[in-house]
Protein backbone atom coordinates (compact mmCIF):
# COMPACT_ATOMS: atom_id res chain seq x y z
CA UNK A 1 0.00 0.00 0.00
CA UNK A 2 2.76 2.44 0.89
CA UNK A 3 4.45 1.77 -2.43
CA UNK A 4 1.26 2.61 -4.32
CA UNK A 5 0.81 5.87 -2.42
CA UNK A 6 4.42 6.95 -3.06
CA UNK A 7 4.07 6.07 -6.75
CA UNK A 8 0.89 8.12 -6.95
CA UNK A 9 2.67 11.05 -5.36
CA UNK A 10 5.54 10.60 -7.81
CA UNK A 11 3.16 10.73 -10.77
CA UNK A 12 1.43 13.72 -9.25
CA UNK A 13 4.68 15.65 -8.88
CA UNK A 14 5.65 14.76 -12.46
CA UNK A 15 2.30 16.06 -13.63
CA UNK A 16 2.74 19.33 -11.74
CA UNK A 17 6.28 19.62 -13.06
CA UNK A 18 5.14 19.12 -16.66
CA UNK A 19 2.36 21.68 -16.20
CA UNK A 20 4.89 24.22 -14.93
CA UNK A 21 7.19 23.53 -17.88
CA UNK A 22 4.28 23.89 -20.30
CA UNK A 23 3.29 27.22 -18.75
CA UNK A 24 6.88 28.46 -19.01
CA UNK A 25 7.05 27.42 -22.66
CA UNK A 26 3.83 29.30 -23.39
CA UNK A 27 5.21 32.39 -21.66
CA UNK A 28 8.45 32.30 -23.62
CA UNK A 29 6.57 31.82 -26.89
CA UNK A 30 4.31 34.75 -26.08
CA UNK A 31 7.34 36.90 -25.25
CA UNK A 32 9.05 36.25 -28.60
CA UNK A 33 7.93 38.58 -31.36
CA UNK A 34 6.00 37.09 -34.26
CA UNK A 35 8.04 36.36 -37.35
CA UNK A 36 7.49 38.43 -40.44
CA UNK A 37 6.44 36.71 -43.67
CA UNK A 38 9.93 37.47 -45.01
CA UNK A 39 11.59 35.74 -42.04
CA UNK A 40 9.35 32.72 -42.47
CA UNK A 41 10.15 32.56 -46.20
CA UNK A 42 13.90 32.80 -45.48
CA UNK A 43 13.69 30.02 -42.91
CA UNK A 44 11.76 27.82 -45.34
CA UNK A 45 14.32 28.50 -48.05
CA UNK A 46 17.13 27.62 -45.62
CA UNK A 47 15.40 24.33 -44.75
CA UNK A 48 15.08 23.50 -48.47
CA UNK A 49 18.77 24.25 -49.05
CA UNK A 50 19.78 22.12 -46.04
CA UNK A 51 17.67 19.25 -47.36
CA UNK A 52 19.25 19.55 -50.80
CA UNK A 53 22.74 19.73 -49.25
CA UNK A 54 22.07 16.51 -47.32
CA UNK A 55 20.90 14.81 -50.50
CA UNK A 56 24.03 15.89 -52.39
CA UNK A 57 26.25 14.67 -49.54
CA UNK A 58 24.60 11.25 -49.66
CA UNK A 59 25.04 11.07 -53.42
CA UNK A 60 28.66 12.14 -53.05
CA UNK A 61 29.30 9.29 -50.62
CA UNK A 62 28.02 6.78 -53.17
CA UNK A 63 29.52 8.36 -56.31
CA UNK A 64 32.47 6.55 -57.84
CA UNK A 65 32.95 8.24 -61.22
CA UNK A 66 35.38 11.19 -60.96
CA UNK A 67 33.32 13.49 -63.21
CA UNK A 68 30.15 12.81 -61.26
CA UNK A 69 31.98 13.47 -57.98
CA UNK A 70 33.31 16.79 -59.35
CA UNK A 71 29.82 17.81 -60.37
CA UNK A 72 28.43 16.94 -56.95
CA UNK A 73 31.25 18.78 -55.17
CA UNK A 74 30.58 21.88 -57.27
CA UNK A 75 26.89 21.63 -56.43
CA UNK A 76 27.73 21.25 -52.75
CA UNK A 77 29.93 24.37 -52.82
CA UNK A 78 27.12 26.27 -54.54
CA UNK A 79 24.59 25.19 -51.90
CA UNK A 80 26.95 26.09 -49.07
CA UNK A 81 27.51 29.55 -50.61
CA UNK A 82 23.74 30.06 -50.83
CA UNK A 83 23.33 28.95 -47.21
CA UNK A 84 26.06 31.35 -46.06
CA UNK A 85 24.41 34.23 -47.91
CA UNK A 86 21.04 33.33 -46.46
CA UNK A 87 22.45 33.14 -42.93
CA UNK A 88 23.60 36.73 -43.26
CA UNK A 89 20.01 37.78 -43.95
CA UNK A 90 18.67 35.84 -40.96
Amino acid sequence: MRHTVSMARGWESKSVESQIELAQERQSKAATPAKTPEQIALEEKRAELEFERTRVLHELEAATHPRHREMLQAGLRHLEDKLAALDQKL
